[in-house]
């Protein structure tokens, strides 16, 4: 029984988790059955890989599944992931959608579509409690070639109040890093000049295994073939004194730090449950500033907290405005069901999240441009991407810099050593090429 290969499409939203795990599932679809088309084209199955950090997220999710249930109405639709997770029965019941796995069960997709060749009546849900999960799925994935994007760490121990996260991924796990440095040296054959190490919690990395996230960069910054290393966020209490000389030491680590602050206010960092006070994060700014003078430090901000008064609020804004924080992600509150805050008095008005929002990430961009003047005059290695716009070649410094060079043959995915000259109209940096 010859059957022809079934055309698979994959559509992922949310963080860069999402794209390392949806990477990974699509490496499970056997070639002989399988063919993995762009989510653009007409495909036999449609797998959307979800998120629920915010109700935006959810609102993103629920009309990503409408719309290729409305395109192709006849393919089979699976939806997977953290909404999945938290909202299965919900999505369950959207007319057109035939699978649905949580957490855990999306690694399980293959199997559950090799039983499956036509629409279902009713949708097969499976999100299985995710509270116990000590099972830990690596997963990769890379983006445009020249960044890989490797999952060290799933799930979270800490309950901020606003957070679904734990309630969608679990318990903090990870690999023992003997197995992540199989992985990395399997990817990295090909030759991957940079990796980025994600997860949701990274800081807490090595709890499920007695090691240590300082160990994991050691034995990562050893190997050879891989030339850069890239820290995605850590939580302000996880980020110690080692962690900021390792990177100023190392030639390998970027000098690149992303730290959620969510707010300036120490009432308000109480009333999220988060870990620490806002004297610890300017004294992680300063340290970083000392030992490394133009890392790239970001920020991620939440605005109109339930019991955020204006004054919390000027205490945030004039905390990021008096440090030489690089740039800031902000985000106006969002509730979310089964988290505490959601039963908080002292609701901000929809309205004045957003005038926050806005008012910081002003800020943002001033901060932002001091950060780029800083680095005028100062010599940087540039990990060119492989894309070409407007015959411009862009890249990103170790700080975080993007930077453009008009398009030279052979300098796509190539580490060059640049001097900073000035900032495009752009916006981003502009450099000549040192030999």
């Amino acid at each position: 029984m010859h059957h022809k290969k079934r055309k698979v499409a994959f559509y992922t939203l949310g963080c860069k988790l999402n794209f390392a795990e949806t990477s990974y599932i699509s490496t499970l679809f056997p070639e002989d059955r399988y063919t993995k088309v762009s989510p653009d084209q007409q495909a036999d199955i449609y797998v959307i890989n979800t998120c629920t950090v915010t109700s935006e997220a959810d609102r993103k999710c629920r009309q990503a599944i409408r719309k290729f249930i409305n395109r192709s109405p006849s393919s089979i639709i699976a939806v997977i992931g953290c909404y999945s997770q938290l909202r299965a029965k919900e999505i369950a019941t959207i007319p057109g959608v035939d699978i649905v796995l949580g957490t855990k069960d999306k690694f399980n997709l293959v199997s559950l579509l090799d039983r499956t060749n036509r629409k279902a009546q009713t949708a097969i849900t499976e999100a299985g409690n995710i509270e116990e999960e000590k099972e830990f799925i690596p997963s990769w994935s890379s983006g445009d070639r020249t960044r890989t994007f490797i999952k060290v760490q799933d799930g979270c121990d800490y309950r901020c109040a606003y957070c679904t996260v734990p309630l969608a991924r679990g318990r903090s796990r990870n690999a023992p890093i003997s197995n992540i440095i199989e992985e990395i040296k399997n990817i990295s054959s090909g030759g991957v000049p940079e990796i980025v190490i994600t997860g949701v919690n990274i800081g807490d990395f090595g709890k499920s295994t007695g090691e240590s996230f300082t160990e994991l960069l050691r034995q990562i910054e050893n190997l050879e073939e891989i030339k850069r290393i890239r820290l995605s966020s850590i939580e302000p209490d996880l980020l110690k004194d080692e962690i900021i000389e390792m990177v100023a030491k190392s030639s390998k680590i970027m000098p690149h730090f992303h730290i959620p602050l969510q707010s300036g206010s120490d009432k308000i960092l109480r009333l999220m449950r988060r870990r620490y006070t806002a004297r610890l994060f300017i004294s992680l700014v300063e340290k970083i500033r000392r030992a490394i003078p133009l890392a790239g430090i970001g920020a991620d901000i939440i605005t109109g907290f339930p019991g955020e008064t204006e004054e919390d609020f000027n205490e945030t804004f004039s905390l990021i405005d008096s440090l030489p924080v690089s740039y800031l992600h902000v985000f106006p509150y969002s509730e979310r069901p089964g988290t505490p805050a959601r039963e908080f008095k002292d609701k901000v008005k929809p309205e004045v999240r957003n005038e926050r929002r806005k008012k910081l990430t002003e800020l943002s961009k001033k901060k932002n441009m001091e950060f780029k003047l800083m680095n005028i005059n100062s010599i940087h290695e540039v990990l060119f991407e492989n894309r070409v716009k407007n015959r411009m070649i862009s890249g990103f410094t170790g700080n975080y810099l993007r930077v453009e060079h008009p398009f030279e043959k052979g300098l796509q995915g190539t580490i060059q050593k640049v001097l900073i000259t000035g900032i495009n109209p752009s916006g981003n940096m502009s450099v000549k090429l040192i030999d």
